[in-house]
């Protein structure tokens, strides 16, 4: 009989706030984010569902998040949003203060560049390695392997997956025993593209207030439409089902 891995809020172990995510034990520990998109997809999608359910710690990242706690009066709710940006920083100040090697995985060989740049200035004491892997759905085992043997290699000191979601979440979790590496590992998707300068980021009023969504439809109507105005309804609709 199949597995059902249908991803609830609901009892969830979501972050609460940056203090707990601080405390978050050193090792190897699986980081991931949610947000009314992704809790959609994982309606849907029961490797992506168990992908959450099984990481070592879910951050809210959307106002939406913190909103359906207190629309459905749970408890636990996380105190604040903590966007998958606010991960890196914390991460990589860490990181800069004891000295380390960071490693990103995805996006384009453009984008990489521009992130090595920009980390050299700003975390002179990290040493920055990337690999961009090929631009498709899904990859071979050749290109599994040449990801995975290309990590382990350098043995980072934090690992940042960026393939956007869900293909990042389930890479990492598919692969996780594959990776022998003992730090943590964070899922971050459009993160490579704001800290490289190539998607610009809302601006810290919008973020503030829980608008960087709109911000996003705005910017990017074309492409964000059916995510924030088909895709805020369906989370509403999803929502209303929890128990």
């Amino acid at each position: 009989m199949k597995k059902n891995f249908m991803f609830k809020i609901n009892g969830a172990s979501i972050v609460s706030d940056r203090y707990e995510l601080l405390a978050l034990p050193t090792g190897k520990k699986l980081i991931n984010t949610i947000n009314a998109h992704s809790y959609n997809m994982a309606q849907k999608d029961d490797f992506f569902a168990e992908a959450l359910n099984n990481g070592d710690a879910l951050i809210p990242d959307g106002i939406s998040i913190l909103k359906a706690y207190k629309w459905k009066h749970w408890k636990n709710a996380p105190k604040e949003r903590i966007a998958g940006a606010d991960l890196f920083n914390i991460e990589m100040e860490r990181l800069n203060n004891n000295g380390g090697k960071c490693f990103f995985l995805g996006s384009s060989e453009t984008v990489l560049s521009l992130i090595r740049k920009r980390a050299a200035i700003e975390y002179p004491n990290i040493k920055v390695v990337t690999y961009s892997p090929p631009y498709k759905p899904e990859f071979d085992d050749d290109e599994n392997r040449n990801m995975i043997e290309a990590v382990n290699r350098e043995n980072p000191d934090l690992l940042w997956i960026g393939m956007t979601a869900p293909k990042q979440e389930k890479w990492a979790y598919q692969h996780w025993n594959e990776l022998n590496i003992n730090c943590h590992c964070g899922t971050i998707g459009a993160v490579f593209d704001f800290y490289a300068g190539t998607v610009k980021r809302a601006p810290i009023w919008w973020q503030q207030h829980g608008l960087e969504w709109l911000y996003r439809l705005i910017m990017e109507p074309r492409r964000m439409w059916k995510r924030y105005i088909i895709g805020n309804a369906m989370f509403l609709w999803n929502i209303l089902g929890e128990k």
